[in-house]
């Protein structure tokens, strides 16, 4: 993988983003016969989530055996939820095995992507020049922009910020008196981790979540060993790891559903922490599954140690060396940690990207992401989206893979009709997305009594899929052309006519 400069012809596709998505992207145009592509990674390595998140602790809440692409088994995870080492490997080793790299262009950063009515095509300007492709396949993922919230005096203070998406390695903790601002997927990985080296953690809890244990033993070699010599048996640990995802899926259409896992959480709670103070500081008060579910063994058990805190408070403000509660309760600090998670409804590339009218994705959207079937935006032609606009499902890789087998065979179409352009209808994106919010409703999503990421700036849930994984693969398992408008591929211009009419030399071109 090289950052090299870009070319002056014109592609058949730019893949945006490096991550699984991409990479994914990557392989089944490949596998399609479509060698005409490039794949822009803006760092100098693929894996996305897996290449950013660095923190200690760092690993997947979603089961080894799902975590991988359906035609790339992997029989050596380590621990039924694998750690991000391993998966950056996994990543990358499968890239390399699929013929990927070839096409990867790193250090090229997307500055903008604006589509050309004239020449019907995207025209992309990166930080190492212009390309230009008849489609764009956006890869870029939700969780890779961090939010850092604009406190009060965050300037002014004397220590070391950073995000856990960014972590910062060369700051050492040890002895450190650390504020961890937010309570998600991120901080209760972490910190169990860093409370074993600073002096002091004081946790910042605007809303306690439901956290549920974590069946993380590790994979023996005989496992392993079975594994690799029958392929059949990993891929029933697969289905049978699916089969226990979409029944997740089926209860949150029915809040009551999901009491027994509420029950079971609690029952966590109180085995974990028997102050009753704590405890009910740490009790969430919605429907477990309208915020994202966390798995942690070590995470309540942390919250007990001498050394650290739990502060169930919003902070308000910070100061040259103290962060200050909501409730004005201050706490000196010399390190802050932001564990508040990532720009999910409001992607940065989302201004990025602009369409027939000139107009960004995010100016398209206004706060409220849309599009059809997660995948394509009316106004945006031969634009496709990975990990779109309520598509979310708890299996990443089943939505990739479904998503991509869309796109793959949208271009098949397109070059077996000769269009230049595909670009869904409004009116199919409309009733579409009617469809998705209707079907929302009453669902712990939207109806469990919380504010979460789901919902975007204007309270409407654009994040999840209200349906099965099943249901998604089957509307993504072909293109479907009569949602679209299309155009057809200009004819080649004619040479001039000599010593003939036009008609002449148009006879003739079609002979040669």
């Amino acid at each position: 993988m090289t950052a090299a400069t870009a070319g002056q012809r014109e592609l058949r596709a730019a893949i945006v983003g490096g991550g699984f998505a991409g990479v994914g992207a990557a392989i089944k145009l490949r596998e399609a016969g479509i060698e005409d592509f490039v794949l822009l990674e803006k760092a100098d390595r693929l894996g996305g989530t897996w290449r950013d998140n660095t923190y200690p602790g760092c690993g997947c809440d979603v089961p080894s055996t799902l975590y991988s692409y359906s035609f790339a088994p992997n029989p050596e995870w380590s621990r039924v939820f694998a750690r991000r080492a391993e998966i950056q490997d996994y990543l990358e080793d499968t890239a390399e095995r699929y013929g990927v790299p070839q096409h990867v262009r790193t250090g090229t950063e997307l500055l903008e992507a604006s589509w050309d009515d004239a020449g019907l095509r995207w025209i992309l300007d990166t930080t190492t020049g212009r390309y230009t492709a008849n489609a764009l396949i956006v890869g870029a993922g939700p969780l890779h922009e961090p939010i850092v919230p604009d406190l009060p005096g965050l300037e002014s203070f004397r220590g070391k910020v950073f995000h856990s998406g960014r972590w910062d390695h060369s700051h050492d903790l040890t002895g450190k008196r650390v504020a961890v601002v937010g309570t998600g997927a991120s901080a209760v990985q972490f910190v169990p981790h860093i409370r074993r080296e600073a002096a002091s953690v004081h946790v910042f809890q605007r809303t306690p979540a439901w956290v549920l244990p974590k069946f993380d033993p590790k994979i023996s070699d005989r496992w392993k060993a079975a594994f690799r010599r029958f392929p059949l048996l990993l891929r029933v640990a697969r289905a049978a790891m699916w089969c226990w995802m979409e029944g997740l899926t089926a209860a949150a259409h029915h809040p009551r559903a999901v009491r027994p896992a509420e029950l079971y959480g609690l029952q966590h709670l109180r085995r974990a922490v028997p102050d009753p103070e704590l405890r009910r500081a740490l009790t969430p008060s919605f429907t477990l599954g309208c915020k994202r579910i966390l798995l942690s063994n070590s995470f309540y058990r942390a919250l007990r140690k001498p050394n650290v805190e739990l502060v169930p408070s919003a902070v308000s403000e910070v100061r040259s060396g103290s962060v200050v509660t909501a409730n004005g309760v201050e706490r000196e600090v010399d390190t802050i940690i932001f564990g508040t998670g990532f720009h999910i409804t409001d992607l940065p590339i989302a201004d990025r990207i602009r369409g027939r009218t000139g107009r960004s994705l995010a100016e398209t959207w206004n706060g409220s992401p849309e599009a059809y079937k997660g995948t394509t935006v009316a106004g945006f032609p031969n634009a496709f989206m990975l990990f779109g606009p309520n598509i979310g499902v708890i299996s990443a890789f089943a939505l990739i893979e479904a998503q991509v087998k869309y796109v793959v065979d949208a271009l098949r179409m397109m070059d077996e009709r000769e269009l230049a352009t595909v670009e869904v209808r409004r009116e199919v994106q409309a009733a579409f997305n009617e469809r998705v919010q209707r079907s929302l409703q009453g669902t712990v999503w939207n109806a469990g009594g919380c504010q979460s990421y789901y919902l975007d700036a204007n309270g409407r849930n654009s994040t999840v899929w209200p349906w099965s994984v099943m249901r998604l693969r089957w509307a993504l398992r072909r293109f479907d052309p009569d949602g679209y408008l299309t155009e057809k591929a200009p004819m080649p211009a004619l040479p001039p006519a000599v010593n003939g009419s036009r008609e002449d030399a148009r006879a003739a071109s079609v002979v040669s």
